[in-house]
């Protein structure tokens, strides 16, 4: 038994033994190949497959393939367009193509940021963090009220932080802090 089990997650593993007690339940435990995505994660991909911001150019399965890429540090070094476009659903002629109009619209929107280097025109990528990039969309008036209180809602659920919360500065307490343990510094004398 870990030391960080809750009732809830002793709850659910009842169910699936009640229920479901011969499947082979995808659980995490000692996985590895998983990434790290937000809980919020559907309703982002909602928004962004929306008509209202992609038109006909739904970019979510290339955000979600772009998201399975990342390790850590935000930053994905692509390996070459032809095997993300085949990774995100785009093959044959056209596939390549389709999948770099994503990746622009992608960038339009705020959820991503390229570096071009030599001939490979996404060779670097950076995530941007999704509660910037719906703020940022949020602030140009291209979120539906509706979304938006549904979002807010579910991150409140989740304890995700809010852009707010992200973004506030941390103010630390004088009362909270150690005295610093070295000296104080001389000040040179200027005759």
């Amino acid at each position: 038994m870990t030391a960080n089990r809750t009732k809830a997650t002793e709850r659910r593993e009842k169910l699936r033994e009640e229920f479901w007690q011969n499947e082979d339940a995808w659980t995490g435990d000692n996985e590895k190949g998983w990434f790290r995505a937000p809980r919020t994660i559907p309703l982002l991909m909602a928004l962004m497959g929306s008509k209202e911001l992609s038109g006909n150019l739904d970019p979510t399965k290339v955000y979600l393939e772009l998201l399975a890429r990342h390790i850590d540090g935000g930053v994905i070094e692509m390996v070459s367009d032809a095997d993300h476009a085949y990774a995100a659903g785009y093959d044959g002629t056209r596939g390549v193509r389709t999948w770099q109009e994503r990746m622009r619209l992608l960038e339009e929107l705020g959820f991503i940021k390229t570096r071009k280097i030599g001939n490979q025109l996404f060779k670097y990528v950076v995530l941007i963090h999704p509660t910037t990039a719906i703020q940022q969309l949020r602030n140009q008036k291209r979120i539906p009220d509706h979304w938006w209180d549904t979002y807010r809602a579910r991150q409140i659920e989740t304890k995700e932080a809010a852009f707010e919360d992200r973004n506030r500065p941390k103010v630390v307490s004088i009362a909270n802090q150690r005295p610093r343990d070295r000296k104080p510094r001389r000040r040179s004398r200027v005759s």
